[in-house]
């Protein structure tokens, strides 16, 4: 005997136009549509223990209908519990349905008209001049933003609570959890001291030897990478700590046991400061932080060769930066010679070819300008042109041919299209260096 009335199943049916049913098939159907209707609560049931309620609701039998892959129900996604009326249509059949809210009319007409929405309008303001904000209204002051700050983030954060605690005690834990051992973190401690040590050479060359044969550094290349960050940016007048930060990054790179894939695009910004920083060093020594931009350049080479197969627009960007701060007239000598030196360390030839060689004609007039001024000026030109002739000379690596001097008769042709090509300056150091394979590729280019 079935729970469920057979006169439904047969109302139904008179409803689709099936007028006589065997009380077998009634049978049949009331127990089908028992066993269906105890299978989609008990799954619904389990929605909702799992959920950790006690009360049943439309969304848990929707889901159970969705996991028995039949569709569900729409039109029942209310948060609020539904009230339930019943109606009677005759004798022993009882209607249910949704009781409507009732609204009442004379307080929907006696209430107040809504505010008038403002017209949509835009203004605009300075968020940030020269990385300061400034004092406006449209800006939030000091006070809001540490407020901001100290509020929780995240899906499960309660800002009521850190409202209502003492800011000075809110502790911000971590998202991911990132334990170090004691001997790691000693070790950390260790390796930055004896790398900015200035006192003692011995010290600092056996740390740089430790990073670059250790196995067992994977947790702290992140923490090292910050810490080369940091220095970096707070040490730019300091060249012994802009020195030693890059030493450090090729002892990093260097230790074939660690994956540093991920870090690179941390790394390189620090590189490319001491390669490219507009200021490096005190004023007293014009001409000492050059060293300095000749290891980031050498550094910058390695990374590229290492790491450009895995990041295959590195070398692209790299090119790019450097040949903008090469031909950037308003950046000092110091920068240019940077971006000469990235140049040739990033690409080698190819890129001395297609970059370097079209611009120097151009180029050699920031340089006429530079011997024309001080004598620390024209120090630093003599250093750019030198710098400028080295990559030049890389050309001959790609040169065709194995003639060793000149036709007679073409020598002064050949000189006098290497002026016209890349400048009379240029031309005559490249000239005095005797190597003809260098002007012919020069010529080629």
């Amino acid at each position: 005997m079935s729970v469920w009335n057979p006169d439904n199943i047969k109302d139904v049916a008179e409803s689709i136009g099936i007028n006589a049913l065997n009380d077998d098939v009634l049978q049949g159907l009331s127990s089908d549509i028992e066993y269906r209707l105890s299978q989609v609560l008990e799954e619904a049931l389990k929605f909702m223990r799992h959920s950790k309620r006690s009360t049943l609701s439309t969304q848990d039998i929707a889901q159970a209908l969705r996991v028995l892959d039949v569709e569900p129900l729409y039109g029942y996604e209310s948060t609020r519990p539904l009230r339930f009326g019943e109606a009677s249509i005759g004798p022993g059949q009882p209607l249910f349905y949704v009781e409507d809210e009732e609204i009442d009319f004379e307080k929907l007409i006696n209430a107040p008209l809504p505010k008038v929405p403002r017209e949509i309008s835009f203004t605009a303001h300075w968020l940030a001049v020269e990385g300061v904000q400034p004092s406006i209204p449209q800006n939030p002051t000091t006070a809001e933003s540490r407020n901001q700050e100290l509020v929780p983030k995240g899906p499960g954060a309660n800002p009521t609570l850190a409202a209502v605690s003492d800011g000075d005690n809110v502790i911000v834990k971590p998202l991911v959890k990132h334990i170090l051992s004691k001997e790691l973190q000693l070790y950390f401690g260790k390796i930055c001291s004896a790398v900015l040590d200035e006192s003692n050479d011995e010290y600092r060359v056996a740390a740089l030897a430790s990073i670059r044969s250790d196995p067992g550094l994977h947790q702290l290349v992140p923490y090292f990478v910050q810490f080369i960050s940091e220095k970096v940016t707070h040490n730019l007048k300091n060249l012994f700590v802009l020195t030693q930060t890059v030493h450090l990054t090729a002892a990093i790179l260097d230790n074939d046991s660690l994956y540093v894939d991920p870090y690179i695009a941390s790394i390189v910004p620090a590189i490319l400061t001491c390669l490219i920083g507009r200021q490096l060093g005190s004023s007293t020594d014009p001409v000492a932080h050059y060293p300095l931009r000749n290891l980031a350049a050498a550094l910058l080479g390695s990374v590229c060769k290492k790491y450009s197969k895995s990041s295959h627009t590195l070398r692209p960007r790299l090119a790019r930066t450097c040949l903008k701060h090469m031909l950037d007239p308003t950046k000092p000598l110091g920068v240019n010679y940077g971006g000469i030196i990235g140049l040739h360390a990033t690409g080698g030839p190819e890129v001395v070819r297609v970059l370097i060689v079209p611009n120097l004609r151009e180029y050699e007039v920031l340089m006429t300008d530079a011997m024309e001024e001080s004598e620390t000026k024209r120090k630093e030109a003599g250093i750019l042109l030198g710098a400028l002739v080295g990559a030049l000379q890389s050309l001959e690596q790609d040169s065709v041919g194995s003639s060793n001097g000149f036709a007679n008769g073409n020598e002064e042709v050949m000189r006098t299209k290497l002026r016209e090509k890349i400048g009379p300056l240029v031309a005559e150091k490249v000239w005095e260096t005797g190597r003809p394979k260098v002007v012919k590729a020069i010529l080629e280019s």
